[in-house]
């Protein structure tokens, strides 16, 4: 099996409703599973708790998992997540969705470098970058 880097977004509590928004975004085959699942929950309140949820989607892998409330959390911060490609349809999509209840941050445009280029944070504070190449002249 190849190498592979890909996010791991932990949260407080609302892990299964933000890999389940992500899922509606993305599509492709999302696992999740519990705490209860294994076993492993200290405080039976977070029993229902997400221990790691996985999307497999085309091109990508998202994983996400609750913060149990034993454990320190800092949010989500210090960190963006990427989007990039040639394929402007897709990306745009992908932008449109993540936007919805977000805020845009830098407006998806031809950045100086060619390539069409926005930064939003969703609704659940994740940080995403989107890149489409060669989008030259096009902007939303």
């Amino acid at each position: 099996m190849p190498v592979t880097l890909n996010p791991y977004l932990n949260f407080r509590g609302n892990a299964r409703e933000a890999i389940e928004y992500y899922h509606s975004v993305f599509g492709g085959e999302l696992n999740v599973s519990t705490f209860a699942d294994f076993q492993s929950a200290e405080d039976p309140s977070e029993n229902d708790l997400v221990m790691h949820a996985q999307l497999d989607g085309p091109g990508l892998t998202l994983m996400a998992a609750d913060v149990p409330n034993r454990m320190d959390y800092n949010g989500l911060s210090g960190f963006s997540v990427s989007l990039s490609g040639e394929d402007d349809a897709t990306l745009r999509g992908y932008w449109d969705k993540l936007a919805d209840g977000g805020t845009i941050v830098q407006p998806l445009e031809v950045a100086p470098w060619g390539d069409a280029f926005g930064m939003l944070v969703d609704r659940f504070g994740v940080s995403w970058l989107v890149n489409i190449a060669g989008a030259g002249g096009a902007s939303s």
